[in-house]
């Protein structure tokens, strides 16, 4: 049997994710965190920590969005895929992750909190299984889809990312 796109969205349980692709949380730990041991940026409490899968295959990318916690991206199967982060201070960074070492790629790359960031599979041909783990634990208040037309006024010489990873 090939182990498509297709494969993991029915053996793992998959459904549609807002920012493009499929996923299911996996743990959402029960422990909170309370709101006065946290950043101001957090409105209440947060769990410890959250993780789920993630897949693109076909024409599907991580649109651009941001979340008010950091984000570690683990690589499970497939193609390798590159995260398109914009950093606090306009610099566009393009994290490699998958099981090519000599090209640069990881099993793990970290977004930091705040950040906005996309993805994209490096072989458009294949579908990418990631999984995320988010620390404080996601919520969907914390998450921030990213609007073309404001991101290309305030990030312009970004054009080809942006206009790549948004809708």
């Amino acid at each position: 049997m090939v182990k498509d796109g297709d494969y993991w969205i029915e053996k793992l349980g998959l459904a549609e994710h807002p920012e493009g692709g499929y996923f299911r949380r996996v743990y959402r730990s029960i422990e909170p965190v309370g709101e006065s041991c946290l950043p101001e940026r957090y409105k209440g409490p947060r769990v410890f920590s959250t993780s789920i899968y993630y897949l693109l295959k076909g024409n599907q990318f991580s649109a651009l969005h941001r979340i008010k916690s950091d984000e570690i991206w683990h690589f499970y199967a497939g193609s390798g895929l590159t995260i398109y982060v914009i950093d606090a201070a306009g610099e566009l960074w393009e994290l490699k992750i998958g099981r090519d070492l000599e090209r640069g790629e990881e099993f793990q790359r970290v977004v930091e909190a705040g950040c906005w960031f996309g993805a994209a599979r490096n072989d458009p041909r294949s579908y990418s299984l990631v999984g995320c783990t988010v620390a404080p634990g996601f919520e969907f208040e914390d998450f921030e889809l990213g609007d073309r037309k404001e991101l290309m006024a305030r990030y312009p010489r970004h054009r080809s990312v942006i206009e790549k990873l948004t809708r």
